[in-house]
């Protein structure tokens, strides 16, 4: 059953992967999220970030100011762990946190200008990790891969 060749899925060094491990869906995609996480830190790293700083970022440039809680169900960043992201932040001047007018138990979070181009990097990092994971794929695979894993992450009930 062995040829002696590599598969896609198995090492370049000669030594073939078995049909079942090649064909496991699930498998292929814990191998590919392992090399895409890595790449994503790397690139992430040169700028002194992190995901969850990433996902902070892109969140209020979208929505516009939000309190902690609201940051955390929109990034599922656990409410626990929200607090030292934007505390991160907001000492590197990224975001400003000011006491909600309407709540002054609440803190609501802004995205300063500092934090908007900060925001650019990232997303230039970002997007030569992407180029980098998904090199050997179209602009059409690209899009439907993306279609695909967005179907898997709703199913399963974790929203992005």
């Amino acid at each position: 059953m062995n040829n002696g060749t590599a598969d896609a899925a198995g090492p370049s060094d000669g030594h073939a992967t078995a049909a079942r491990l090649r064909n496991l869906g699930t498998r292929l995609l814990s191998l590919a999220a392992i090399q895409s996480d890595r790449l994503v830190n790397e690139e992430l790293a040169r700028a002194d970030a992190r995901k969850w700083h990433y996902a902070v970022l892109a969140t209020l440039e979208e929505f516009g100011s939000a309190s902690q809680a609201e940051l955390s169900r929109r990034t599922q960043i656990h409410r626990s762990d929200i607090v030292a992201v934007v505390n991160e932040l907001a000492g590197r001047g990224l975001v400003e946190r000011s006491a909600d007018p309407a709540d002054r138990r609440r803190n609501t979070v802004t995205l300063t200008e500092q934090g908007h181009r900060q925001l650019l990097t990232l997303d230039r990092l970002l997007a030569k990790a992407d180029d980098e994971v998904l090199a050997p794929l179209t602009r059409p695979e690209r899009e439907q891969l993306a279609r695909l894993l967005a179907t898997l992450v709703d199913h399963h009930g974790t929203s992005m």
